[in-house]
Order: C-alpha cells, then structure tokens, then sequence
C-alpha cells in the first residue's frame, strides 16, 4: 500500500527476472515501487508521479538509459542509482558523468542493490535543522540547511552526492580527504575500487562550479592522496 510517507522508487529494467526480483526485494523493505521495461515508459511514469529514487539500467529498448538520465538530470536531481552489465572502470563511470549517484555492475545482488538504495536515501533525506548553516568562500556560497549553492549569486544544480561531496570538504577547508575517506563519507559505504567515483564527482563539481582545475579557487587535487578545499581568489 502507497502511504504518504512511503518512499517512491522507479526501477527501470528491460530484463523481466531482474526486474520482478528488485522489485520484490524492495517491496520486501516497505519501499512502493513503479517496475517498467524500456526508457519511454520510464519518462512517462517520471512525468506523471514524484519519485524519490530511479534504479535505471543503461542498457534498454527504444531509449537508451544514458538519454533518460540526462533527460531526468535536465530538470530533477532525483536520486539515480544506474545499473550496467560492462565491468570496465571507464564504462563504469559513464552514468556518474550524466548525473547519476551511484552504479552497480551486473551481475548483483538485491541486497546490496537495497543496501544503495537505503543508504542514498538516508543522506539525500533533509532533516529539519534548528540552526540554519550557511558557508561562505568569496563568490561561493553554500546553504547547506537550505541544500543550495550559489556562485556569484546564481544558483547551481548539483546531485545529492555532489553536494554531499562539497559540503564535506568546504566544512574543513585545507584538510586533505583521501578517495576512500570521501568514498565512505559521501556514498556511504567503503568498497575497493570505487575511489575513481570521486575523480567523477570531482570532475562534475568543477565544471559546475566554474572551479578551472589547473588553477582552482576552490576544489585542489593533492596527488597521490586525494582533494581538498580551499578557498583561493
């Protein structure tokens, strides 16, 4: 039964035994789920219902996942979890380049696709905060209550991670995360091999923010270690 505070999830899969068993899984934790086979129909549910979460399959019929993710990108920042069958790093990282937040490499399993679930859903949750906390750096500005950035007084769209990410180096400008460290604070979990997802994020940031990475103002890349912040005009 859909209640008001049940969290919506559009899970997107063309492969049928896949898609009942997420569903199922899902379902299983409290979760109402929309179960659709192709790309068009993920569009047509996304504009008729407010999903709190997309499982999206890159691979799928009559649109392609990396297209409905831009198209949702263009006017959400929904959380959007991407499932692939290719297991090679730079593939991998496709969907994070389109705006996904997280991926998972076929074959998985449900559990661990629930476990991502319920972790990006736990910090994409805003809590009702007593004190408003605002980060100023010159031209950029972070509302992190109010989950905004500004640069230069206008508004930057980020996903959930991204914004995770910067609110997590601004709050300690000059300290030095390595991959792993942003890895666990920003996704959640601590698995080998994902540290290339930051690189992605970082890389996102950048270009959202203005930020040129030969001569940052404020996201600086330590090699061989990892990133911090630090505000420089």
């Amino acid at each position: 039964m859909n209640t008001s505070d049940t969290r919506r999830i559009l899970l997107v899969e063309d492969d049928a035994n896949i898609r009942e068993a997420v569903a199922a899984y899902l379902e299983r934790e409290g979760y109402w789920v929309m179960p659709v086979e192709d790309g068009q129909q993920a569009l047509d549910e996304f504009s008729k219902h407010a999903f709190d979460l997309i499982v999206l399959d890159l691979m799928l019929p009559k649109i392609s996942g990396e297209r409905v993710c831009r198209t949702i990108r263009d006017t959400s920042d929904v959380p959007i979890i991407m499932l692939t069958a290719k297991g090679e790093v730079e593939d991998r990282i496709i969907g994070l380049e389109l705006g996904a937040d997280d991926y998972l490499v076929k074959p998985f399993s449900p559990r661990e696709l629930v476990a991502r679930v319920r972790a990006l859903l736990r910090r994409t949750q805003l809590e009702n905060e007593p004190q408003r906390e605002v980060l100023e750096f010159g031209d950029l500005v972070i509302d992190v209550s109010g989950h905004k950035v500004l640069v230069k007084g206008e508004e930057i769209d980020l996903t959930a991670s991204e914004f995770k990410l910067l609110t997590t180096l601004a709050r300690y400008p000059g300290r030095v995360y390595s991959r792993m460290e942003l890895v666990e604070k920003v996704l959640g979990y601590d698995f080998e091999g994902y540290e290339r997802t930051i690189d992605s994020h970082v890389k996102n940031l950048r270009a959202k923010l203005g930020d040129n990475p030969r001569k940052p103002k404020w996201l600086h890349t330590v090699h061989g270690v990892g990133y911090r912040f630090e505000a420089t005009e």
